[in-house]
């Protein structure tokens, strides 16, 4: 595939490129696909010329015009090994294309090159954990991680000139792990659909809408759910998502064994069918035992739908914003929560999320969050005045 990344030629743009680089862009992808995208629009929107690296995983349609896509080499696919990104990574480099690194991610190859790259030639170098060094998952999943940390994951985060965390939980990780790099502080944006009107309708739906994976905590609440189903005979709740290691067949498991009764299951959604699925549920659910960020809590607000997220997640401002409950971890605080919410009537839970739907409006709209970034970039690359966005400690 034929790069869309601009080409700087010579005098003032010259290395003043700045290239993102994350594992993947299709849709089916996780959250950071979307996120990277975006962030790299509003960026150029903001004035900086931006381009992005991703693997080809598989045939999608629609790749940006300022992305490239590289081919899968020899190894496991876990580790996204590819030579012909790495070797297109020097090349630019080496030729004075690139003038900043900024890699989203740990934990596969994509992730380990800019930081060689940058160390070899000297550049500026962002890292955006993306949630990657939280304790749950810096410490769950494949026992390689054991290996690649030490051998070849750490060396190549020496390069970082600054780190990027989507919320001050995000920052924490960050220097709980020894950096001491400076950290911008800079969440996610989102995009605000038009707001469709609320169905208000028999059975009423708590929603999750996520991957099904062990971190999201969907055991608990199917605990709590079969602690609280009985009493709200009007409610259902409804858990839709891909599936991930599996955990699709041990949640439906525990629901047989919980004997639950209005539980559904439902694969993935995107696009249209993914925004009438938060405006048809009058609450929205997030269990989480780790969050950096959590874009389905604002995709839900967005839609105008309070949500319960657990304090795993750095969403505190559902309390002081009036649109939701942030309560602690585990099944307890989650049964307590759910008996007073699925008490609301649907007027008053319409009324919280027309709340939220306002504060994400003002906090993450792509232009503003871009406009930060690139603040951030500029002093990297120019020497401008350091942004208040970023932490020095």
């Amino acid at each position: 595939m034929q790069s869309g990344i601009p080409k700087c030629g010579e005098g003032e743009t010259r290395g003043r490129v700045v290239i993102q680089v994350v594992s993947a862009i299709s849709v089916e992808a996780s959250g950071p696909a979307y996120s990277v995208r975006r962030l790299c629009e509003a960026v150029r929107e903001a004035g900086v010329e931006v381009g992005l690296a991703a693997l080809d995983w598989s045939p999608m349609d629609g790749v940006p015009e300022y992305a490239r896509l590289f081919p899968l080499g020899m190894g496991p696919r876990r580790i996204g090994r590819s030579p012909a990104l790495a070797r297109w990574l020097r090349e630019e480099a080496r030729a004075g294309r690139i003038g900043l690194l900024h890699n989203h991610g740990l934990w596969m190859m994509p992730n380990v090159y800019p930081g060689w790259v940058a160390r070899r030639f000297e550049l500026p170098y962002v890292v955006s954990a993306r949630g990657t060094l939280g304790e749950w998952p810096f410490h769950s999943g494949s026992p390689v991680k054991r290996v690649f940390w030490p051998l070849v994951q750490k060396p190549a985060l020496s390069a970082v000139t600054c780190w990027h965390a989507t919320s001050q939980a995000e920052y924490e990780d960050i220097r709980r792990m020894g950096f001491r790099q400076p950290v911008a502080v800079i969440p996610n944006g989102m995009d605000l659909p038009p707001l469709l009107p609320k169905e208000f309708r028999q059975p009423r739906t708590l929603l999750y809408l996520g991957r099904l994976h062990p971190k999201k905590g969907l055991d608990w609440l199917l605990r709590a759910w079969a602690a609280v189903e009985a009493r709200f005979p009007e409610w259902q709740l409804r858990i839709v998502g891909p599936d991930e290691r599996g955990h699709l067949a041990e949640l439906v498991a525990l629901a047989c064994s919980l004997g639950v009764e209005r539980v559904t299951f439902a694969g993935p959604v995107y696009g249209e069918d993914k925004r009438r699925a938060y405006a048809q549920a009058e609450l929205f659910v997030l269990p989480t035992r780790h969050e950096n960020f959590g874009l389905v809590v604002a995709e839900a607000l967005a839609a105008g739908t309070p949500a319960i997220v657990t304090r795993n997640a750095p969403w505190s401002g559902l309390e002081t914003h009036g649109c939701g409950w942030w309560v602690e971890p585990g099944v307890d605080a989650l049964v307590a929560c759910l008996e007073e919410a699925l008490a609301y009537p649907p007027e008053r839970l319409a009324a919280m999320g027309q709340a939220g739907r306002r504060w994400v409006e003002a906090e993450f709209s792509w232009p503003a969050v871009g406009a930060r970034m690139a603040a951030v970039y500029r002093w990297l690359l120019d020497g401008s005045p350091k942004p208040a966005d970023v932490v020095v400690d």
